[in-house]
């Protein structure tokens, strides 16, 4: 079994990441470990892919609403 290199990033780390982004509050330290550790791919990929998600969410509950 191998280990994970410390490069590594877990998804859970960059939805967490694009999460604090969007709500806009990040303690300095988590920022500066997110920085160094995720690469820009992955944090495009997590925002765009979280906009759709909320787009969608807000998409859902606005027809619960309505209709």
């Amino acid at each position: 079994m191998a280990l994970k290199e410390k490069n590594d990033v877990s998804v859970w780390r960059i939805a967490k990441a694009v999460m604090f982004a969007f709500i806009g509050i990040r303690k300095k330290s988590d920022l500066e470990s997110d920085a160094a550790s995720l690469k820009p791919v992955h944090v495009i990929v997590g925002g765009i892919i979280g906009a759709i998600i909320f787009v969608l969410s807000v998409m859902f509950v606005v027809r619960l609403i309505v209709g």
